[in-house]
């Protein structure tokens, strides 16, 4: 293969006695993986590839081996015993040849993947030399403790640990270690190698820093992370676990057979396997456990059923024989419903995940239909507060309805659940489409979304510059098109207005912005993207305008924009052909400004911004406008409107400031003024 794929991850190395912190690109092409360190006071050091150590070789420490592996960093596999490990990497195999069969992997990256996988029962050999160490180990925090204190002597200060626990407490793990601060959990959900999703767990001790870098190596993993405070069961099994309980309670109390149970809750949360069918393959003991995990840290109402005690007693799977009672399906769901809503409004108003983060894991994780806010907004807030209720009465006290959602309901509006986030980085505010479960696909929620933030980052004075970027492996791949399939031609015509609206604001917004481009911008995305000032793209980038092959065509002023870029001809090209093209051919006919690795997109976006930030806002606001004005002009009333805006730079205190500071060869202070 020819295409080359680069990740990268922040990690610190001890370099003449001082621990630096430096960007590690993993290039990966023609099936051989090059590393290279960069550092900004070092230049350029070619080494060896950043090395992840996987402790525990069974079904969920293989499968983090090979996802890291695939991912193009080097893995040492540990475990205690030869035959641990012989079946560890029997399993990567046979998950491997699978994706042989299904075209997703040749048998030559395959091979790759299994050498560079190093599998030792030595604990010191494992942990040589690297610079994360994920536990995998067995679910006894004692065992874990002590693994960890021998670890914490053989590695070096710089290196990360984490615990790919589902249940134990990760800040009383960390305390067997000297370096709390260093200690997280990285919790991946089964099968490791395949499932998207991964909880990063900070602890009360785990630094920002920490948090940072896992959730960077994560996405380097190919992973969609999200973020979970230290709490029983983090944020996807506090309310999975207790789904999986209620389930075992309702055929206990003779609310219904197995059948109609799985039955009711395929179709509620629009899933293939019901709770029964699942604890079958997956094993009841884990689902035991794992409630008697949460009792222990949460109370009454998490006690495992005495039903599904029982069943994991008898060490025996569920009889799945029997027939569906339609009748009692609406009883069911709404029980479900009630456990699910209820305790997933529990852990948001603990702060223990977003709203947002909550239905991610639900939606990539479980592979949920929709997660528990979504669904609450789908059957009614005022409902959804009545299921919960039934579940508080029916508890004998145990259960109380959540303040959040008393609230929610009285306010009579459905969870505002952002589909678009912004963070702030000195004087460069960085917006990120944040839907990564739909592509960042643009339908009415997101487009408002984004409205808001145009206009808080308008009102922002301390923010000088903007970069908007896509969360996942795409920037926007277009327009949602399950909501576009059921809009009349008027709702088409009100939902094109918007588009319009929200990327001319973005247009016109006073702060120049630079769109980063990280993976697949059709459409709509690139639409998004030609409102933007400056565009970068990554190496991985695809543009185009399929919109014609859906008997449509672009809306949200592809035909205006794109022929001003990069010509009439080349534009009536491209959206007559919806050829889609990749990074490069885009910057070669001026689609894009330049191309840049995956792994220095954001950074080179940010040397942008740094740089447009040390310069005279209020003459970079009227350059702007100038030059978005004038492309709208003939060339003389361009020339016009040009005068009078360089005219009032002059005016400022600020070119005052400028030209002083030339003169007396010194570096201008601008205020903006």
């Amino acid at each position: 293969m020819s295409f080359a794929y680069l990740y990268f991850a922040l990690v610190g190395l001890k370099l003449e006695g001082k621990t630096k912190t430096f960007i590690i690109i993993l290039y990966y092409s023609q099936s051989k993986f090059t590393v290279i360190l960069c550092g900004t006071d070092m230049g350029e050091i070619r080494m060896n590839k950043m090395k992840i150590t996987v402790i525990g070789a069974g079904t969920m420490g293989a499968g983090i081996a090979q996802r890291a592996s695939q991912s193009g960093f080097a893995v040492s596999l540990v475990d205690v015993k030869d035959e641990f490990l012989k079946k560890g990497f029997e399993g990567i195999e046979k998950t491997l040849k699978k994706g042989i069969e299904l075209g997703k992997v040749t048998e030559e990256q395959s091979k790759s993947i299994i050498e560079n996988i190093k599998g030792t029962t030595e604990l010191k050999e494992g942990a040589a030399d690297t610079n994360l160490v994920i536990e995998a180990i067995f679910e006894d925090m004692e065992v874990k403790k002590k693994l960890f204190t021998e670890l914490d002597e053989l590695c070096d200060d710089s290196v990360i640990f984490a615990s790919n626990t589902s249940s134990l407490s990760i800040t009383e793990l960390a305390k067997a270690t000297k370096r709390e601060d260093k200690f997280g959990g990285l919790h991946f959900f089964y099968p490791a190698a395949i499932n998207r999703l991964v909880e990063v767990i900070a602890g009360e001790k785990t630094s920002s820093d920490t948090v940072d870098k896992l959730m960077d190596i994560s996405q380097a993993l190919g992973k969609t992370p999200i973020l979970a405070k230290d709490a029983p069961g983090f944020a996807v099994n506090r309310f999975f676990v207790p789904w999986l309980n209620e389930a075992c309670r309702m055929l206990e109390d003779n609310t219904a057979n197995i059948p109609t149970i799985d039955k009711g809750a395929k179709d509620a949360f629009g899933i293939g396997m019901g709770p029964f069918e699942l604890m079958n393959a997956t094993g009841i003991p884990i689902a035991y456990h794992s409630q008697e995990s949460l009792h222990k840290g949460l109370g009454e109402f998490y006690k495992p059923s005495e039903r599904l005690k029982v069943q994991f007693e008898l060490n025996e799977t569920w009889d799945m024989t029997g027939e569906i009672n339609d009748s009692a399906l609406g009883t069911v769901k709404r029980r479900f419903y009630g456990v699910v809503f209820g305790v997933a409004c529990q852990l948001a108003q603990e702060k223990v995940a977003s709203k947002e983060d909550t239905d991610r894991g639900a939606t990539i994780g479980l592979r949920w239909a929709q997660g528990p806010f979504a669904l609450m907004n789908e059957v009614g807030i005022q409902e959804a507060y009545d299921m919960v209720n039934n579940i508080a009465e029916i508890s004998n006290g145990t259960f109380k309805v959540p303040d959040l959602l008393k609230e929610q309901a009285e306010s009579k509006k459905p969870w505002d659940l952002k589909t678009v986030r912004v963070t702030k980085e000195n004087k460069t505010a960085i917006i990120t489409m944040d839907r990564p479960e739909a592509l960042n696909a643009l339908n009415s929620k997101v487009l408002s979304d984004l409205r808001d933030i145009i206009k808080q980052i308008q009102k922002d004075e301390e923010i000088t510059t903007v970069i908007i970027t896509g969360s996942g492996k795409a920037f926007v791949a277009g327009a949602d098109i399950k909501e576009m399939m059921e809009k009349s031609p008027i709702e088409a015509r009100e939902f094109t207005y918007l588009g319009q609206a929200v990327l001319k604001e973005l247009e016109d917004l006073n702060k120049p912005v630079i769109a980063a481009v990280n993976g697949v911008a059709l459409g709509g995305g690139c639409e998004l993207a030609l409102a933007c000032d400056i565009i970068l793209a990554s190496e991985k980038a695809r543009l185009g305008f399929p919109e014609v092959g859906l008997g449509i065509h672009p809306g949200f002023g592809g035909t205006q924009r794109l022929p001003r870029l990069v010509g009439r001809a080349k534009a009536k090209e491209l959206i007559f052909t919806a050829d889609i093209l990749d990074a490069k051919e885009a910057e070669r006919i001026g689609l894009v400004n330049r191309v840049v690795a995956p792994d220095k997109l954001l950074e080179e976006a940010r040397g942008i911004a740094n740089k447009i930030s040390r310069q005279a806002p209020i003459a970079i606001r009227l350059a702007k406008s100038a030059i978005n004005k004038g492309c709208e002009m003939d060339l003389d009333t361009g020339l016009a409107y040009e005068v009078e805006s360089v005219s009032m730079a002059f005016s400022t205190k600020d070119s005052k400031e400028g030209m002083s500071a030339f003169t007396k060869r010194r570096k201008p202070e601008f205020e903006g003024k």
